[in-house]
């Protein structure tokens, strides 16, 4: 008898690389979930910033506001909560560099850059993807023309709990899912079955599964300290490697409409 599957858990990035919200409902958009990495912090030559070069990120925590997040940071009760709406105004603009793309943006608010240079101890700046900005995915990957938010290169990140079991009981000490930074994640199945998925669906609403998700240092970094233990990317490594990179979880695209609830179920419809 086949294992019925369910979404266990949704979440959101609101700033790219900054700490996430966990939903109980989410509306789907072109981009992905609403409000997911649709802003990004900038450093002083309008690159991308993410954990990866600047760990202390992990410690900047957000949370959901009336009209928008607050942003507070674990370690500094002298900063005031920031205040970050749902959308930037049009008022000043700029390209910024992800990745390979170079993505036109709107400012966020002069005391916002204050802050974060501050909390970083670096100059840096928000920026917000308006509709107006079209990042695609990558097209030799994609044929249905889908887009993307400041996410790194693909509208829904997911993850089945089954596959962190698997690596937390590989672990001297297990880590929670916020190392890997998922929207989507599924109870049922056995481990990586989501590595076997081509099309699936959740509740009515169609999915696609386009290819694992290379791994990279950011899984070393404890969400809640900041602090690197390099145990967690070479556990990984040594059972998840393929083509040189380590792989956790499925890069997806989606429908660019309709709602997910916790407790949908979660319908494989075809296979790799």
């Amino acid at each position: 008898m086949s294992t019925t599957l369910h979404l266990q858990d949704l979440y959101i990035y609101p700033i790219k690389s900054l700490g996430g919200i966990r939903l109980q409902e989410a509306t789907i958009e072109a981009r992905g979930l609403r409000h997911d990495r649709r802003w990004l912090i900038v450093d002083e030559h309008n690159q991308f910033m993410t954990q990866r070069q600047t760990a202390e990120m992990a410690l900047l925590q957000v949370s959901p506001a009336h009209n928008g997040f607050l942003i507070t940071h674990r370690n500094r009760p002298d900063l005031l909560p920031l205040f970050v709406p749902f959308e930037a105004t049009p008022e000043r603009s700029l390209f910024v560099t992800i990745w390979d793309d170079f993505v036109f943006a709107w400012r966020g608010e002069r005391a916002a850059d204050e802050w974060l240079s501050d909390a970083l101890n670096c100059t840096c700046r928000l920026v917000y993807m308006s509709d107006m900005a079209i990042r695609p995915v990558d097209p030799e990957l994609n044929s249905a023309d889908a887009v993307v938010s400041f996410a790194d290169a693909y509208p829904f990140l997911l993850i089945g709990q089954g596959s962190l079991d698997e690596l937390n009981n590989r672990l001297t000490e297990p880590v929670p899912m916020n190392r890997f930074r998922p929207n989507l994640v599924f109870s049922g199945g056995l481990a990586h079955t989501e590595d076997t998925w081509q099309e699936f669906r959740i509740g009515d609403l169609s999915f696609g599964a386009v290819e694992a998700c290379g791994r990279c240092v950011v899984t070393t970094i404890d969400q809640n300290t900041g602090q690197k233990n390099p145990e967690t990317l070479r556990t990984l490594a040594s059972y998840r490697t393929l083509g040189g990179k380590v792989m956790f979880g499925q890069n997806v695209t989606g429908p660019g409409y309709g709602q997910l609830h916790i407790g949908d179920e979660l319908t494989v419809v075809s296979y790799k």
